[in-house]
């Protein structure tokens, strides 16, 4: 029998609407969590690697353990989400990253190394700046869901590099850690508590997006959880139950249609600042250099996530699909043309186009199946998609320790990219289930 879900007491919010509290929180974890999580590994590559003696695929390694298990975890902190809602979740997960960050402090070799970095913090960010808060922020818009994932990633992680390489330079990589590790526990733990719910807000008597209501429908939860049904399916969105969603060819379509840019994210950002120090920059510069022309990605972000609200479901695919082909064909051209001069364009591209990915990723499965399951139904395409992803980062640093260049890896990435686009073209919305799922229940 499914559970039912119990309703929370009422909660008095201020005029503004607490879901913009809620983006807040997921912004910060995004720009300190990511950024120490993806971009910091990349700074802390050479420094940690020549200490711990270890070559690139090596250092690499710790990537793939960090997708293996925020693979199966990804899976198992969405349906938890969904059974008991995001804000333990969290707590959780923000309490794995910020104490992995200090344990980095201690680490002395290659295995405490993938334990803390990989196992520790890899169960620590997916629990809190993976499906859990986009679990959160669906459920708390529907209509403006675009525009609160814009805004959300619009502080980007790369804007963290040049204080984590600064740390570094200036007190070591274990100082920069440790750093890390406190203002994520303080920060991200006070904001968690402020901001995030664990229902969508029909259980608080409110409405996605802040939507009006009238006063005398708030005191009934029933028939507010119907008024948010009907509002949701204004822009045509349906709820899908997890096993109705894992019966649509759509579900699977989407699901292979994030290979190439699964692979591109992971490989590409632990790569970036060594592929550009063996360029002749220094570590300084090149934390510079990703930092500036990631500055293309807020503009990106938020327009995108603008624009999503305004694109139909029937749209959304060409859209993403689209920005697949735009990043396969930038880093197609910094492959035939590897210089100094070239770099800047793959780059801004490169973070542009993942930008628009980062955001049409949540929006797209929130539209086309609702918000019922959906930590479950992000969080399975996850493990799904795993293998390939999992070998990326050291595949890179195995072709460079082989070659001395990126090359064929980076050839390789655009070839996988482009059919990655296809399959998102062919990703058509679901159609309609014969019954609408029993958003009541926990099943």
């Amino acid at each position: 029998m499914p559970k039912r879900i119990r309703f929370p007491k009422r909660i008095r919010f201020p005029k503004i609407y607490i879901g913009w509290g809620l983006v807040a929180a997921g912004s910060f974890l995004n720009f300190w969590g990511f950024g120490y999580r993806v971009f910091g590994l990349s700074a802390l590559f050479k420094p940690l690697s020549e200490e711990l003696g270890m070559n690139r695929a090596a250092t690499s390694v710790v990537s793939s353990i960090g997708r293996v298990g925020g693979s199966f975890e990804g899976l198992l902190v969405g349906w938890l989400a969904d059974r008991i809602g995001p804000r333990r979740v969290i707590y959780f997960g923000i309490c794995l990253l910020g104490f992995g960050l200090m344990a980095m402090n201690y680490v002395n070799s290659t295995w405490g190394f993938y334990l803390i970095w990989g196992v520790v913090m890899g169960l620590g960010f997916s629990a809190s700046s993976g499906v859990p808060m986009n679990t959160a922020i669906t459920n708390w818009f529907v209509k403006k869901r675009g525009l609160a994932f814009g805004i959300r990633m619009m502080l980007s992680g790369a804007f963290t590099l040049p204080i984590i390489t600064w740390l570094i330079t200036s007190y070591g990589w274990r100082t920069a850690c440790v750093v890390g590790g406190v203002v994520m526990l303080i920060v991200g733990l006070i904001l968690t508590k402020l901001f995030v719910r664990d229902h969508r807000p029909e259980y608080y008597g409110l409405l996605p997006d802040g939507a009006s209501v009238d006063a005398e429908l708030k005191e009934n939860t029933d028939q507010m959880i119907e008024r948010g049904v009907e509002y949701a399916a204004e822009v045509e969105e349906i709820e899908f139950s997890f096993k109705q969603a894992v019966g649509t060819p759509s579900y699977w379509m989407l699901i292979l249609s994030q290979i190439g840019p699964g692979i591109t994210l992971n490989s590409l950002l632990l790569h970036f600042i060594p592929m550009l120090t063996d360029m002749g920059m220094s570590p300084t510069r090149a934390a510079a250099t990703v930092t500036i022309a990631s500055l293309s990605s807020p503009v990106s972000r938020f327009l995108s996530g603008f624009l999503a609200d305004r694109v139909s479901k029937q749209h959304m695919r060409f859209v993403l699909g689209g920005s697949f082909l735009l990043q396969a064909t930038g880093i197609g051209l910094f492959v035939l043309n590897q210089t100094m001069a070239m770099v800047y364009p793959f780059l801004v591209l490169y973070f542009a186009t993942l930008s628009i990915n980062l955001i049409m990723q949540p929006l797209i499965a929130g539209r086309y199946f609702g918000r019922k399951a959906i930590g479950s139904i992000r969080g399975s395409s996850m493990v799904v998609a795993m293998p390939l992803g999992i070998m990326a980062p050291v595949y890179l640093g195995w072709v460079y320790d082989s070659t001395g260049s990126y090359e064929t890896a980076l050839t390789v990435i655009t070839l996988l990219l482009a059919v990655s686009s296809i399959f998102m073209f062919l990703a058509r919305p679901p159609k309609a289930p014969a019954q609408a799922a029993d958003i009541r229940t926990t099943a």
